[in-house]
C-alpha cells in the first residue's frame, strides 16, 4: 500500500489549516493509533495492512471534518478515488470511510457510533491528542481562531447534549476543558488509550488547577 499518496493528499487538503487540525495534528494520529495497536496486539506485529488501515485514517480524518472543510462531500468523493489507487481493497476503504465518517466527538453526543477495531483506536488517538500538553495548545489556538475569549467566570459550562448546541453555544476556552476535554478518557476504547488518557488527562488538570489560582489571584 502507498501511504504517500495519502500522505501528499492531506498535506494539500490542510496547507492552510491553522486551528490545531492540520497535517501534522493527523500524523501524530496516525503514529499514536498504530503504536497503541501494536502495543495492545504484540502479536499483530506482522499484520501491516491493518497498520496502514489504521494510518491512513489517522491522517485523513480531519480533510472531512465540518469545523475546517468548505466541502466535505467533495473531499470524501476525492478520497473514495484515492484509497483505491494507494492500494486498499474495497473492504479496507469501507473501514477507512466509516471511521473518518463517524469518529467525531460531535457525531457521537447523540448516538455512539461502533468502529471497526482500525478505527477505535484513531478515535482514541484524536481524542488523546486534544489532552495533555499538546491539547492545551490545541485548545487555545482553536479558541483563538475562533474568537473565543480565555475565560469568563460569567458563562458558566454546559452539558453537552446535542451536535447543534456543541457547535453553536457560547462558550470560552476554559469551559472547554470542562465541558468535554476532561471527559475524554472515560470514552477511550482501547487499553493503551485509557493509559495514556488519564496520564495527559492528570496532566491538564494540574494545568487547569493552576490557571484558576493565577486568575484569582
Amino acid at each position: 500500500m502507498d501511504l504517500a499518496k495519502v500522505t501528499e493528499f492531506v498535506k494539500e487538503q490542510l496547507q492552510d489549516e491553522k486551528t490545531g487540525h492540520d497535517f501534522y495534528h493527523g500524523q501524530r494520529v496516525a503514529h499514536l493509533a498504530s503504536k497503541m495497536y501494536l502495543q495492545d496486539n504484540p502479536a499483530a506485529h506482522k499484520d501491516s495492512r491493518m497498520v496502514a488501515i489504521i494510518e491512513a485514517a489517522g491522517y485523513l480524518h480531519d480533510t472531512i471534518d465540518e469545523k475546517i472543510c468548505a466541502d466535505p462531500d467533495q473531499v470524501l468523493a476525492s478520497i473514495k478515488k484515492l484509497l483505491p489507487q494507494a492500494g486498499f481493497t474495497a473492504l479496507e476503504v469501507k473501514d477507512i470511510l466509516f471511521t473518518i465518517q463517524h469518529m467525531s466527538f460531535s457525531a457521537n453526543i447523540e448516538h455512539h457510533y461502533q468502529l471497526p477495531v482500525s478505527g477505535e483506536y484513531v478515535q482514541d488517538a484524536d481524542r488523546i491528542e486534544s489532552l495533555g500538553a499538546i491539547g492545551i495548545a490545541r485548545a487555545f489556538t482553536y479558541g483563538g481562531a475562533h474568537g473565543n475569549v480565555i475565560y469568563d467566570p460569567r458563562i458558566k459550562p454546559q452539558k453537552l447534549v446535542s451536535h447543534d448546541q456543541y457547535r453553536k453555544h457560547t462558550e470560552t476556552t476554559i469551559n472547554h476543558f470542562y465541558e468535554k476535554l476532561f471527559h475524554l478518557v472515560d470514552l477511550m476504547n482501547t487499553a493503551g488509550g485509557k493509559k495514556e488518557a488519564q496520564k495527559r488527562t492528570e496532566f491538564m488538570r494540574d494545568y487547569v488547577q493552576e490557571f484558576m489560582s493565577e486568575w484569582n489571584v
